[in-house]
């Protein structure tokens, strides 16, 4: 027999990243996993009060699968997508489009919830990159989202197509990134002027939602008797109160938005050709009967009782601007108004956001609007930003600029130097001073004199200081800090007359020469003088500049 050939197979040697690269397609299906998880336990949790609910109803005529498609219906309407309700007299479905705002909260924090941890992996994993964190939880959720899309589809309130492939999508990548925007640190863009500005927007619009807020419970408890009568009219059992006293606890969020954009001047619509602002009640109103809406104001123009709404925005422009001009009293007046511009555009923004999220339809013809409209709460937001905000920014920023010159002023006349001089000074110095090393361990100061242990001479301890003193950092913070204690400077005088240091101040003068001990001759003993007397142990120490005069 010939010669038997073994043929064996070579395979490449692996590569060294291949082990990390494994590992991290493992991170993202774990984070792809984790997408699904958060959707199905807030649909999970929705389904579980819905069917409580449809338990306690005294007519579940609908049955266990038409309170699961309910239950899977809200849980789309949550995220943003319009439901069609198709069992009309009319035969044409209507629109559900009014998302109660506070069934939103549960599933977009989860999704949150899941991006962030993806991302915060302590296990010693290699965790994904936050791109790919973001769109592997995303996946993974609107996956979910797909499948139930496809369930309401053969239930009576199917969901609207368009929508849900355009708000559902983009609330599930808006919790993701925020999530990963926390895992981060909750970075800010680094120029001081823009994260001033958003901290200030952000103020602004906490001010503008808790004035909504008193608007609407004002309203509600104005109105308390028409609530109840319409909650009794609706339901007459308890377990269909629970209910709608249920649906009316997430629609509070709404009504928190409804009055901000009351305040900001829009106000909103209870259907086509009704308009609700702080001037009157205009139109025909088309309102279902609900206990929130039998809050509204009552027709006809509006009294000074509801001008006073207008105070919500200007309050909330007042803080803007007070914000962004503590901020920018280090700033030129250009950056100070692109600050306060920006924070009015950011507030506006948010507005928007928010107004178009807590309206919609409820219906087809006269209930096809409901609620304000985005564009013009957010373009009166930023309105009032610009016509109050600007101001008040510039104004609180000259005040300062004002409070600094007069404190810059009294300390120089506390210190015996002409006004103008030492507010110059004042202004270019740097504040707090530094204060070398040398001079917080040697009470004498180092470099005060001929004296002084440092080799170098006062000449170069003097420019060492100096240049400490123009290396120190500037930061924003550390401008600001020196603002603030501009008005505790004219204190200082009263802090020399107490210490004695005479007209050399607190601080260690060069020129100055430093105090020297008195020098005593030694005890002689008890025998009588010794025949020769050794030098003095207690004569004080010499320094290198003395020289051999200072021995004799």
């Amino acid at each position: 027999m010939g010669p038997v050939t073994q043929v064996t197979e070579h395979r490449p040697p692996l590569s060294p990243d291949a082990p990390t690269q494994r590992a991290r397609t493992a991170a993202l299906a774990t984070a792809f996993v984790r997408g699904g998880v958060a959707a199905g336990l807030g649909l999970g949790a929705l389904a579980v009060l819905v069917t409580a609910a449809w338990i306690a109803s005294p007519f579940p005529d609908s049955g266990p699968g038409g309170a699961l498609h309910a239950a899977a219906g809200l849980w789309l309407l949550a995220h943003g997508t319009d439901l069609l309700r198709t069992d009309t007299t009319s035969g044409v479905p209507a629109p559900l489009g009014v998302t109660p705002l506070l069934l939103t909260a549960l599933p977009l924090w989860l999704a949150h919830r899941a991006a962030r941890d993806t991302l915060d992996a302590d296990d010693g994993r290699p965790a994904p990159s936050t791109a790919g964190a973001v769109a592997a939880v995303s996946g993974g959720y609107l996956l979910v989202a797909a499948v139930v899309v496809v369930y309401t589809e053969s239930g009576t309130l199917p969901a609207d197509l368009l929508t849900a492939g355009v708000w559902t999508p983009l609330s599930v990548l808006a919790a993701a990134t925020a999530g990963a925007w926390t895992a981060h640190g909750r970075p800010l863009p680094g120029r001081p002027e823009t994260v001033v500005a958003l901290r200030a927007a952000g103020r602004a619009l906490a001010v503008l939602l808790g004035g909504g807020a008193a608007l609407a419970a004002a309203s509600l408890l104005w109105h308390a008797g028409d609530a109840r009568a319409s909650l009794d009219a609706l339901a007459g059992e308890w377990s269909g109160r629970a209910a709608v006293l249920l649906l009316g606890l997430a629609l509070l969020p709404n009504a928190v938005v409804w009055g901000m954009a009351y305040g900001l001047g829009p106000g909103f619509c209870v259907g086509t050709g009704a308009l609700v602002t702080p001037l009157g009640f205009a139109g025909t109103p088309a309102l279902p009967d609900f206990p929130l809406l039998a809050a509204l104001p009552a027709e006809g123009r509006g009294t000074w009782l509801h001008w006073t709404a207008a105070a919500v925005p200007v309050a909330a422009v007042l803080l803007l601007g007070h914000r962004v001009g503590r901020a920018a009293r280090a700033w030129p007046v250009r950056e100070a108004v692109q600050a306060a511009l920006l924070a009015s555009w950011a507030c506006g923004a948010a507005v928007a956001l928010l107004a178009a999220a807590a309206g919609g339809p409820l219906g087809a013809g006269r209930l096809a609007s409901f609620g304000p409209v985005g564009w013009q709460a957010g373009a009166a937001a930023v309105l009032w930003g610009s016509a109050l905000g600007v101001p008040t920014a510039l104004a609180v920023r000259s005040w300062g600029l004002r409070r600094r010159g007069r404190g810059a002023a009294a300390l120089a006349a506390a210190k015996g130097v002409p006004v103008a001089a030492g507010a110059a000074v004042l202004a270019l110095l740097p504040l707090p001073l530094p204060v070398p090393a040398e001079a917080a361990q040697d009470p004498r100061g180092a470099g005060a004199g001929p004296e002084s242990d440092d080799p170098a001479g006062p000449a170069d301890a003097t420019r060492s200081a100096e240049g400490t003193a123009g290396t120190a950092p500037l930061g924003a913070l550390a401008a600001l800090d020196a603002l603030e204690a501009m008005d505790d400077l004219a204190g200082l005088a009263d802090l020399d007359e107490r210490a004695g240091d005479g007209a050399y101040g607190f601080l260690p003068a060069a020129w100055e020469p430093p105090a020297e001990p008195a020098w005593e001759p030694p005890a002689e003993p008890a025998g009588g003088p010794p025949s020769a007397s050794p030098a003095p142990a207690s004569a004080p120490e010499q320094g290198p500049e003395r020289g051999p005069e200072a021995a004799s």
